[in-house]
């Protein structure tokens, strides 16, 4: 008998988005991969994508998820969620770097529980951010 796959094979090389993306473990859930494909979240090949549209070898998936863009390249289609060893191997993770930490730091960030800025204190966070007005 023959060592099983490492990689379920699916036959026709193509999966839905919403699942692809939980089956690589870049969401939770299924549920929640579908809604962020509703929500505008997800993006294949430049296009907002909804959760059926289907992903194939080559494609470029761009995932906005709490703040942060993912960008990944489909290396194998898989429709099944499988171990983290695996699934690294079904992506190419060509996501940016993340900010160093005293970049995250000097950002200013209002106390919790103080309530909306006032116009006065946006004008500021404005001026140190280098907006303009208009």
């Amino acid at each position: 008998m023959s060592p099983a796959p490492s990689v379920p094979d699916n036959g026709p090389g193509q999966a839905r988005v919403d699942s692809w993306i939980w089956a690589v473990r870049l969401f939770k859930t299924r549920s929640a991969a579908a809604a962020a494909c509703r929500g505008g979240h997800v993006r294949v090949n430049g296009a907002t994508a909804k959760p059926a549209q289907p992903v194939r070898p080559g494609d470029e998936i761009r995932i906005r998820s709490s703040g942060i863009e993912r960008i990944v390249i489909v290396e194998r289609v898989i429709t099944k969620r499988v171990g983290a060893p695996i699934a690294a191997q079904c992506l190419i993770d060509r996501s940016p770097a993340p900010p160093p930490r005293e970049v995250l730091a000097a950002l200013p960030q209002r106390d919790r529980g103080t309530g909306r800025p006032t116009k006065r204190d946006r004008r500021e966070t404005d001026r140190l951010l280098g907006r303009t007005d208009r």
